[in-house]
């Protein structure tokens, strides 16, 4: 079972972070881990202002009419997230479900945990944020049409709108693109475009090795592999392919040594 809205945009939105996944590739995880069904409940101003039994009875006990809860170690929830896991056992002694609780994972000396990961790819440490979570992190989205000056520049690239939230910060990476269900190595410019100057807002640009066709319209998911450095401005298009073109071989060499 999980929530959309995420709770925390309802319930305090100027504090409510980027969330990791869409919905749907929240979903996605899900079915993937061996899920048979996920239940989402439409979290509301409402529903925040329950009681933790009041929620219990609802949706546990009515709705979904469980025989086992399992809920991760900080689990809490009802009005003033004033439920626990203790409340949710006696609850459930009460109702005649089983409360399970589900112990941390741990990396190293620390716990794993969404706040961590957030942190990581908010400041484009990737391959680190990928350690934690068991794969690259990535986002989905459509290939749309840009100014064309990377093909320009002897690099086309695909420009991606997503609906994902939390975009590593303004730089160079190394990346993949799944397309058609085939995962390709590609290089991803993640900002301003400094040297052109012609965009207000960010962009995610991506060239893809050896592929010549056209990409419009397609669906792709964007992997960061790994930070290749700071996006800047150059003096001229000339440096800038000089530049790109270093970029795709630092790419093409970390690719050599990583299995994809």
């Amino acid at each position: 079972m999980t929530f959309d809205p995420h709770p925390p945009r309802i319930v305090r939105p100027d504090k409510a972070p980027p969330l990791l996944m869409t919905k749907e590739q929240r979903i996605e995880a899900l079915a993937r881990s061996g899920m048979q069904g996920v239940a989402v409940v439409r979290f509301t101003q409402e529903l925040s202002q329950w009681e933790p039994e009041a929620f219990v009875r609802a949706v546990l006990v009515e709705w979904l009419h469980v025989v086992e809860v399992w809920v991760g170690a900080n689990f809490l929830f009802g009005h003033n997230r004033e439920g626990n896991f203790t409340v949710l056992r006696s609850l459930g002694a009460r109702y005649g479900f089983r409360a399970e609780k589900i112990d941390p994972v741990r990396y190293k000396d620390f716990v794993v945990s969404s706040t961590r990961i957030r942190r990581l790819v908010g400041e484009g440490r990737v391959d680190e944020a990928a350690v934690l979570l068991g794969h690259h992190y990535f986002i989905d989205g459509t290939v749309v049409r840009g100014a064309g000056r990377g093909r320009e520049l002897g690099f086309p690239t695909a420009n991606l709108r997503t609906e994902n939230e939390l975009i590593p910060p303004a730089g160079v990476y190394a990346t993949t693109v799944t397309l058609d269900d085939v995962l390709r190595p590609s290089v991803t410019n993640v900002g301003m475009r400094p040297t052109f100057g012609d965009v207000d807002q960010t962009t995610v640009e991506t060239h893809v090795f050896d592929v010549d066709r056209n990409l419009y319209d397609s669906t792709v998911r964007l992997s960061f592999v790994q930070r290749l450095r700071d996006e800047r401005a150059f003096p001229d298009v000339d440096a800038l392919r000089a530049q790109i073109d270093a970029d795709c071989r630092s790419a093409r060499r970390l690719f050599g040594r990583i299995s994809l």
